[in-house]
């Protein structure tokens, strides 16, 4: 572990603040934050958290710099962020296994969110030539009419902890190309993962002379959280988390009349229909539901299958979850890891509780593992119908089981949650998936065919509706939320016509 650390230029007591290479803020008022192993419990380091003072100090710095970064043309923006990119995959390996140290997901995982930052770096670099405006026809002679795509501004950007990498790599890569400046709060239960990357863009702004392009600061929702989303000086708040806590950032923030880029919560369900390939349902559904130990918010955490194949296809799924190897996230054969911290296994345990209160019957797993870490059994529950526990996120590998007999059935059941991120349906019928895509089928922000509810690609917008937030990430237009439209009005000729053919005085 002390060797992975120093790959990271990380050492125990690392202060919680920066915006460059020699702009680590000593903060002697900053209280002790540590950083858990969930595998094992113990420490692995301890984190000196920002205070007031030293927040503003960052915020001040970020706003200096956006005073210049604004005006360097994108494409040298981009230039920056491809050089983010390729230092990012030079330290890959490291990077990767202090993800699955810190949050517990497997190696495998996460080596593959550090590529994730690496590919986004790539796309947002593509991005950096296409910031396109429209051009418009005026009904004025001698007029010219288009617009075009501003920076806000600097950008706070609050991420969860079981993307520790990934989320804010959407958020700042294509902030940055924008032209904003970009101050983040990682989740405190992932802060070294933050410090190390940090590390990196430090270096990587001082090789182009630029200090406070991407800012690190460390502390509490309560404390630093609540400085961002009531900070006049950062126009847009970027959250993830749950869906609790983004209603209070979403009325603060617009009591101010800035703007917000949610990710919530997700309750993300797969329809197996009667005529699916349940050979591809099964994997599909097994990543979906234990993959990062079900701590995903496009985890699949229901399914929805005809009546003619349930039996069959829960048997598949309970065979399949008997195989799955559970322990240590850096050997080689796990599958999967711990939860974050005993909390989520409490919460896991009081959601089963309650399923069984509705009839639901646990068919595999349900239980905590009895080792260090915050160990447990992936579970699958059948259930008689879907109540209120299934229509509830519990952030674990906890997997609802419910049928139907028709598709306008499987879709009011698939519907009937307050979220609304990811969805999946397993068939071979055009007819079928048509009546799944279409405006009456599944409403969430992602639907998928013959795949699962996990594995988005940076190329798509990412997001949700209803309680889910309505943000978009990552790829395609989702670059607009970073900027601000303005409509230009350019009068070339010798009169003053008046839209609408008004006549005001002679």
């Amino acid at each position: 572990m002390k060797s992975l650390l120093k790959k990271l230029n990380i050492q125990d007591t690392n202060p919680g603040a920066s915006f460059g290479v020699d702009h680590w803020i000593e903060d002697k008022s900053g209280t002790e934050l540590v950083s858990y192993n969930p595998a094992t419990g113990e420490p692995i380091a301890k984190v000196i958290q920002a205070t007031k003072a030293s927040y503003d100090q960052v915020v001040a710095a970020s706003q200096q710099a956006f005073e210049s970064w604004r005006n360097l043309p994108a494409p040298k923006r981009g230039q920056v962020v491809r050089d983010l990119g390729e230092a990012v995959r030079e330290l890959k390996e490291p990077l990767g296994e202090l993800v699955s140290l810190e949050m517990g997901k497997i190696r495998a995982e996460g080596l593959g969110e550090v590529q994730e930052m690496i590919d986004i770096c790539e796309f947002a670099l593509g991005l950096s030539r296409q910031l396109y405006g429209l051009t418009m026809h005026s009904e004025r002679p001698n007029h010219r009419m288009y617009e075009q795509w501003h920076p806000l501004g600097p950008v706070g950007v609050i991420t969860a902890f079981n993307f520790p990498i990934a989320v804010w790599s959407w958020n700042s890569t294509l902030a940055s190309v924008c032209g904003d400046t970009v101050i983040w709060k990682p989740s405190e239960l992932a802060p070294l993962t933050a410090i190390a990357t940090q590390h990196i863009c430090n270096r990587v702004m001082a090789d182009h002379g630029l200090s406070a392009i991407f800012s690190l600061v460390i502390g509490t929702g309560q404390e630093v959280g609540e400085l961002m989303i009531n900070d006049p000086r950062l126009p847009l708040i970027s959250f993830t988390g749950s869906t609790k806590v983004g209603r209070h950032v979403n009325q603060t923030v617009a009591g101010r009349f800035g703007k917000t880029l949610l990710e919530l919560g997700g309750n993300n369900a797969i329809i197996v229909a009667e005529d699916a390939n349940l050979d591809l349902a099964v994997r599909g559904i097994l990543f979906g539901a234990v993959g990062t130990a079900g701590q995903r918010c496009t985890s699949t955490r229901r399914i929805i299958a005809h009546k003619s194949i349930v039996d069959e296809l829960t048997q598949r799924l309970v065979k399949a979850y008997g195989q799955v190897n559970i322990g240590d996230p850096l050997e080689a054969d796990t599958l999967m890891g711990p939860l974050v911290t005993s909390a989520a296994v409490e919460k896991m345990e009081a959601a089963l509780q309650r399923a069984r209160a509705d009839g639901g019957q646990v068919l595999t797993g349900g239980k905590r593992i009895d080792r260090p870490g915050n160990y447990v059994e992936p579970t699958i529950v059948r259930m008689p119908k879907q109540g209120d526990v299934v229509k509830e996120e519990t952030f674990a590998p906890v997997l609802y089981i419910l049928d139907y007999e028709d598709v306008d059935e499987a879709l009011r059941i698939h519907n009937d949650v307050p979220q609304g991120l990811s969805s999946a349906i397993f068939t071979d019928s055009m007819q079928t998936v048509e009546r799944f895509l279409s405006a009456g089928g599944s409403d969430c922000g992602i639907a998928n065919v013959n795949i699962g509810t996990s594995g988005a690609e940076i190329g798509g917008a990412f997001g949700g509706e209803k309680e889910t937030g309505g943000g978009r990430e990552s790829g395609s237009d989702s670059w607009r939320a970073y900027m601000r439209r303005q409509t230009n009005t350019i009068n070339w000729g010798k009169e003053l016509p008046l839209a609408q053919g008004i006549k005001f005085g002679d």
